[in-house]
């Protein structure tokens, strides 16, 4: 039991270590929303913490689009499912490097809905206004 304790974690610090992006930083911490892992997002930034983190409310994430992402900026948008509607996030994330590892810095965050024409988030590959997916409230 020790001994896959032990690889575990070595596996997570080898992970973390092997992030030499802001995009890959991004990826991973939108996969930590996902999993709620509040210790690896407060371990990612410099300025949240897990006591912050945790007190966010439980959201159901169904994906993430990179939009752009260039020097230190990410831009992206993440869809998600808060009650019964599907809601998006559309941030502009800056990170910062300290010494060999990139850290979240902040974002800015811009007003955004899931237009008609765009394909739902729920992955039928049909366009948000035609689909009828359990997950939309109409």
């Amino acid at each position: 039991m020790i001994s896959f304790l032990v690889m575990l974690i070595s596996f997570k610090v080898k992970t973390t270590m092997d992030i030499n992006t802001p995009e890959k930083l991004m990826r991973s911490r939108y996969e930590a929303f996902v999993r709620e892992d509040w210790q690896y997002i407060a371990n990612t930034s410099i300025n949240q913490t897990i006591e912050e983190l945790s007190t966010s409310p439980s959201l159901t994430w169904l994906k993430l689009d990179v939009l752009k992402a260039y020097d230190n900026i990410v831009e992206f948008k993440a869809y998600y499912i808060q009650g019964q509607d599907i809601e998006v996030l559309h941030e502009k994330s800056t990170f910062i490097k300290l010494g060999n590892v990139w850290k979240y810095q902040g974002g800015t965050l811009y007003p955004c809905k899931i237009h008609s024409n765009e394909l739902c988030p729920c992955g039928s590959k049909k366009k948000f206004k035609r689909c009828t997916c359990t997950l939309k409230a109409f």
